[in-house]
């Protein structure tokens, strides 16, 4: 099969590469771009662990077409963190027990972060609503509703005292 050219721009970085019409985008990060923080889960979209940021929107990228993406500015979970280290949902994560195994915690942390720019300030229902597509097997979601919700008054504080 012919393979096409790909443009991306990941975590501020434009890629280009080639793929398959029919490769799918998280194989595309994965492999062409070594990019292993979304990871494979379902298949199907259910688990999300394979969450990245499309132009602004979470996506499932084991159910978006590298084709799909030609152009786009994507954000992953190694794109989230700023220069001067953790940003404040990953480091919430780990202060709040976020996370057990692991596997979930790149599609989860990318979620949140997107979450948080959409509603700023959420209810726990939010949270809970905002992460309903992202699967964990392990925390029992308590923790990671905390760490939502520490992070969005985190950067909430850090919002007021800026102005």
């Amino acid at each position: 099969m012919a393979k096409m050219h790909l443009k991306l721009t990941v975590n501020g970085t434009e890629h280009e590469c080639l793929a398959e019409p029919r490769e799918l985008l998280i194989h595309v990060l994965r492999e062409r771009l070594n990019l292993t923080g979304p990871h494979i889960g379902c298949e199907t979209s259910h688990c999300g662990a394979c969450t990245v940021d499309i132009d602004g929107q979470s996506v499932k990228a084991c159910t978006v077409l590298a084709a799909q993406a030609q152009g786009a500015a994507i954000t992953t979970i190694e794109g989230i963190a700023g220069p001067g280290g953790m940003h404040s949902i990953q480091e919430m994560f780990r202060e709040h027990h976020g996370l057990q195994c692991g596997f979930c915690t790149p599609g989860m942390i990318t979620r949140a972060w997107r979450l948080l720019q959409e509603n700023p300030s959420p209810t726990e229902e939010e949270v809970r609503f905002g992460m309903a597509g992202n699967l964990c097997r392990c925390t029992g979601y308590q923790n990671i509703v905390k760490a939502v919700l520490a992070a969005a008054a985190e950067l909430n504080a850090a919002k007021e005292a800026a102005q």
